[in-house]
């Protein structure tokens, strides 16, 4: 047994999602609040970060990085079979190095600028209050953190534009996990309303191919009670 330990709204736990999903390996997910620190999760891993991947007999993996890493060293499917569909770091080693660092750019500076902020504004005090008190109002964003966060989507998406535009995918000629990992904070913050997809056609189009994957179809479906997403969010001709 596989077991993700995830959010449905974290892009970390998102790109690992989608990641399983392309080495087609089966796996089960339990959610938690990681952002209230529990005990319970704190205790499987004292970071108190997600996401988690719990192989049955074989590893206890915390953090995107150490579990990607590790998928990656043996991209087969359960059955046994080569079922590459995307590769997690394909190419040579000076390939495989700017994957490496777009994933560092996206799951790091991305996720500071605009992902953590845009959760800890709209989604964690939503889905906190919803736990513990039944109601679906949480206390409003605060308007100058959203302008900052707004601002700096528009930077990371004209450099996505750029890559799009100079590569067939983001690293590369080859999709490879950059790929995933920047779909899976664009995913969060689609989901949210606040990617402005009409003033940067060449990451819509990279972002279009991604979203039609069947890897993709289990993130398309997540909903956040009270918190419904724009129409075109599932749409795959968005």
């Amino acid at each position: 047994m596989t077991r993700l330990t995830h959010f449905r709204l974290c892009p970390l736990s998102r790109s690992i999602r989608l990641a399983l999903g392309e080495l087609d390996i089966a796996f089960e997910m339990v959610e938690e609040r990681a952002w209230e620190w529990p005990a319970s999760f704190l205790t499987l891993n004292p970071a108190g970060e997600l996401p988690v991947l719990e192989i049955q007999g074989e590893a206890l993996l915390c953090g995107v990085y150490s579990i990607v890493e590790y998928l990656a060293e043996n991209e087969l499917g359960e059955a046994g079979q080569e079922r590459r569909r995307i590769r997690m770091f394909p190419g040579t080693r000076d390939e495989r190095a700017e994957v490496r660092r777009l994933v560092d750019w996206f799951h790091r500076k991305l996720d500071r600028e605009v992902s953590r902020e845009l959760m800890a504004q709209k989604v964690h005090p939503q889905v906190s209050r919803l736990a513990s008190l039944g109601t679906t109002a949480g206390p409003a964003p605060d308007p100058s953190v959203l302008r900052a966060v707004r601002a700096n989507m528009r930077q990371h998406l004209a450099y996505i534009d750029f890559l799009s535009e100079q590569r067939r995918w983001l690293a590369g000629e080859a999709p490879s996990f950059a790929d995933l990992a920047a779909a899976s904070h664009l995913s969060c913050a689609d989901y949210l309303g606040e990617v402005p997809w009409q003033n940067h056609p060449a990451a819509k189009a990279w972002y279009s191919r991604l979203k039609s994957r069947p890897s993709f179809r289990p993130l398309l479906a997540d909903r956040i009670p009270g918190m419904a997403p724009p129409p075109h969010y599932a749409d795959l001709d968005f």
